[in-house]
């Protein structure tokens, strides 16, 4: 098979940035098909998208960006040979996915992890990171700093023994701990994106518990089958 390249880009409430994420990945010559996959939203993420000559799917309920992925990942599995994952936040700065490709394109590895710049406003105090670093490394025996984040290129093969993936914010961090276990090849790239960031607010304060609290929930899962 040729290089079919696919992104995914799951959606919730991104009616303001939809546009810009999906006009910056159609300026790449590599990629092949764009889904957007809108996973409940309230906003007019679905009419938006929908306008700009791609492929939108819509549930009428919010399942959760794994469910969403899921999803796609089957309606693209049979015609591509390398698959993306791209938040639909990132904007203008969505070209930078083809970082993430080439790699993959030269063969230098089987799944590639964007690692954003610096934040540019304080965030929480480290305590998902580290517990996503903390949780990986105990599992797996490897470092890597890249754990949380959603922008990510994949060989179709490493998706086709991953299996069904996680619903909620649990899924990059067992995706990688199932993606070393397993052998493959994983690269840090530095990508000069940018995505909404959360603050020292009660918004991002309850963002980061949900993230700690699945995030956990996966890697006590994760121990549970290594002990088996």
């Amino acid at each position: 098979m040729e290089k079919h390249i696919t992104i995914l880009i799951p959606a919730l409430n991104e009616a303001s940035r939809i546009e810009n994420t999906i006009s910056a990945v159609k300026k790449s010559d590599l990629i092949s098909r764009i889904i957007v996959l809108d996973d409940g939203s309230t906003d007019n993420t679905f009419q938006t998208a929908n306008e700009l000559d791609v492929e939108v799917y819509r549930f009428n309920e919010n399942h959760g960006k794994g469910y969403a992925l899921n999803f796609g990942i089957q309606k693209a599995m049979d015609d591509s040979s390398i698959m993306v994952f791209l938040d639909a936040d990132t904007g203008s700065t969505a070209i930078e996915v083809e970082k993430l490709i080439i790699p993959i394109i030269n063969n230098d590895a089987d799944v590639t992890i964007a690692r954003f710049p610096a934040a540019k406003k304080k965030g929480g105090f480290g305590l998902v990171k580290n517990l996503a670093k903390f949780g990986v490394k105990s599992l797996t025996g490897k470092s890597i700093n890249t754990s949380l984040s959603g922008q990510r290129a994949f060989k179709v093969k490493v998706l086709e023994q991953l299996g069904t993936l996680p619903n909620d914010y649990g899924i990059e961090v067992g995706m990688i701990i199932d993606i070393f276990n397993k052998g493959f090849i994983v690269k840090e790239v530095e990508v000069n994106m940018t995505h909404r960031e959360t603050g020292r607010d009660i918004r991002g304060f309850i963002h980061r518990g949900k993230q700690f609290y699945q995030i956990s929930k996966v890697l006590v899962h994760k121990f549970k089958e290594v002990k088996k």
